[in-house]
């Protein structure tokens, strides 16, 4: 029911495409919604158009930029945000974190994404994985938080079901730390749109942290899954201890990534197992 209600909810086709920090000059090419795009930075700004040159459709990912523009590596055309006849930029939108693209219908439309609270001072990281399977399999993987401690026992020594309704789902969960210390915290799951579902910590250690778990699909049978962590504290050293977020940021992504080797085995064995193919 919880997937259901989840999957009912207003984004007027807006996608996630990366951490915004990885986006940069260099033309970055993405498959989303079975759109091939092209990513790039311009005067700070990102920029993303169809990865084809208006001209004979030379992959503008394998471009450069000068003054703001791809330059066509196959014939010279520079392509910038006014666009150049069919070929227009999408709307893109950067929320201080992420990077999200429209592509497609925006009906019904939201004029930005959809997007959870946020602590205000945090450390990020974001990791990207794709899975052989389909945006909805990721969510009804996180809105299964039965199986935690079973699936992810080198993560969590414990996970039990507190409450939960058709929007929100609290746990409480004993993560460990080292050897069999372990640090006990309540979290609650929603899904604020139809791709994302969002950790926050309610009670315990990092009270007002969030993970955010975001389904971009790349085409039928196929999910990027990026997932960003913003991890924040009450204690006086946290504020010291962010200064160092380049140095924990890889720790902090390296978990996460983990855990994802799992879950994506389970999102496509999910996948397989409604569609009847072969994940």
């Amino acid at each position: 029911r919880a997937l259901g209600r989840a999957l009912e909810r207003p984004h007027g086709n807006w996608y996630v495409v990366d951490a915004s920090r990885r986006l940069g000059q260099q033309p970055r090419r993405f498959r989303i919604a079975g759109e091939d795009i092209v990513a790039w930075r311009a005067n700070g700004e990102i920029l993303m158009a169809p990865d084809a040159c208006p001209h004979m459709g030379a992959s503008l990912s394998e471009s450069w930029v000068r003054e703001g523009k791809l330059v066509c590596p196959w014939h010279g055309l520079a392509l910038g945000h006014e666009g150049h006849g069919g070929w227009k930029t999408f709307a893109t939108h950067e929320d201080g974190v992420l990077t999200w693209v429209r592509v497609g219908d925006p009906t019904p439309d939201t004029p930005k994404p959809v997007l959870p609270p946020r602590p205000g001072i945090f450390m990020e990281g974001t990791v990207r994985v794709e899975a052989r399977c389909d945006p909805e399999d990721i969510i009804a993987n996180r809105l299964d938080p039965w199986h935690g401690a079973h699936f992810h026992p080198y993560s969590f020594a414990s996970l039990s079901v507190l409450d939960l309704d058709d929007d929100v789902l609290k746990v409480r969960v004993a993560k460990k730390l080292v050897g069999r210390l372990v640090v006990e915290t309540d979290a609650t799951f929603h899904s604020p749109e139809p791709r994302t579902i969002v950790m926050t910590i309610v009670e315990g250690e990092g009270r007002g942290s969030v993970v955010e778990t975001h389904a971009t699909p790349i085409e039928p049978g196929r999910t990027a899954v990026v997932e960003t962590t913003l991890a924040t504290s009450g204690r006086k050293g946290f504020r010291h201890a962010i200064k160092l977020r380049r140095l924990i940021r890889p720790f902090i992504e390296r978990s996460a990534r983990r855990l994802w080797v799992d879950d994506a085995a389970y999102a496509e064995r999910l996948y397989a197992l409604r569609t009847g193919r072969s994940a």
